[in-house]
């Protein structure tokens, strides 16, 4: 067999759990971005009612999932885009797996993906599984270090990764910049903004701010709603680019049920929800920052994103994760799961119920 594929992330923790599941009332999983919390009661009842669903849905979405994502995004980054710069796709893991394949069909002349060097490893391996290059792109102050792309890696790259808020920094990127760099050497910027509700540091932002041209943002209800497990989401951008996605994933039978679109398109309809589970995030992320603290992990409050990144002195996050799920029962990601250069880290999503929090909480201050 030619092609191995890497271990998954997430099975390397088996340890960890072993630790945390030894504390009364098992383990606390915080190392997934699982949300807990009850999905909107509108989207909930959109789906059930949905009957009328017996043939294929649009692969790239109905009018309505469309215009709620449209309306959605006027209202919350002020643009206003048309029908045909968006469609539909399974979930955004699904898109950002599959989208350099893609692209490689349009431009076999290039065989490059460029990505954060801390991020979300779907980025990486969709490069692989294409069985092109990935490259990571160095990260300063927790932006894309643009100056450091070489002329060579410029040259062959298919398209250019951002995540702002970042998964898993929670750091927010210069996504103007970034925009502007791929134009100026004709590279798609695609930018995860699936944590874009959950900004703390200013106003929500999307690259499309920056106008279309060579660009896609890509949007998930998952964290917005709640709805991880319906699989849906959106891309919004260059019209060229859409328009051949659209066409290349019909073909591939990608489709996001019906049933499904109508619970999507009531919860982008509905933005009161969003703004009880800020709140509550705020509230999580306080808390369990404040208790990492008073263990030596320190955490910066991040600008966006409902993950803390933090560290201790010893620098190893796969054996700060153990000590935190002896100690506590919290099961953490180590930051090497999301690139070499985070190996110091540790991620916690605090998407456990305030009450699992709590006992963590208390655990961890002794109190």
């Amino acid at each position: 067999m030619s092609f191995v594929l890497p271990p998954y992330p997430y099975d390397r923790l088996a340890p960890i759990i072993a630790a945390a599941g030894r504390h009364e009332g098992g383990a606390i999983e915080c190392s997934i971005g699982t949300p807990c919390d009850p999905p909107p009661r509108v989207a909930l009842d959109a789906l059930a009612h949905a009957t009328s669903h017996r043939g294929y849905p649009m692969s790239f979405g109905s009018e309505a999932f469309r215009q709620s994502a449209l309306d959605w995004l006027q209202r919350r980054f002020g643009v206003t885009l048309a029908l045909d710069d968006l469609a539909a796709c399974v979930g955004t893991k699904e898109f950002v797996a599959s989208l350099a394949q893609y692209l490689h069909l349009r431009d076999p002349s290039r065989d490059t993906v460029l990505f954060p060097a801390i991020s979300y490893p779907t980025y990486a391996m969709g490069a692989q599984l294409a069985t092109l290059r990935a490259v990571a792109v160095r990260m300063e102050n927790g932006r894309l270090d643009l100056d450091s792309i070489s002329a060579d890696d410029r040259r062959r790259a298919l398209v250019l990764w951002s995540n702002s808020p970042s998964n898993p920094t929670g750091q927010l990127d210069d996504l103007a910049a970034a925009a502007a760099w791929g134009r100026a050497h004709g590279v798609l910027v695609a930018s995860d903004e699936c944590y874009s509700e959950f900004t703390w540091s200013g106003p929500p932002q999307s690259i499309v701010q920056h106008g279309t041209e060579g660009v896609l943002a890509v949007h998930s209800i998952s964290k917005r709603s709640n709805l991880a497990g319906v699989r849906a989401g959106f891309y919004v951008g260059d019209r060229h680019v859409v328009s051949f996605l659209r066409s290349v994933r019909q073909h591939a039978g990608l489709m996001v049920p019906g049933p499904v679109q109508e619970a999507v398109a009531a919860a982008y309809r509905d933005d009161e929800h969003v703004v009880a589970q800020r709140a509550i995030y705020e509230r999580r992320l306080d808390l369990i920052r404040g208790a990492l603290a008073s263990c030596g992990v320190t955490a910066a409050r991040p600008e966006g994103t409902f993950y803390l990144w933090g560290r201790d002195d010893q620098g190893d996050g796969f054996a700060t994760a153990h000590r935190l799920a002896e100690r506590s029962g919290l099961v953490v990601s180590p930051g090497e799961l999301y690139g070499a250069a985070g190996a110091a880290y540790i991620r916690l999503a605090v998407v456990q119920p305030d009450e699992r929090l709590q006992v963590a909480a208390q655990r961890l201050t002794g109190a």
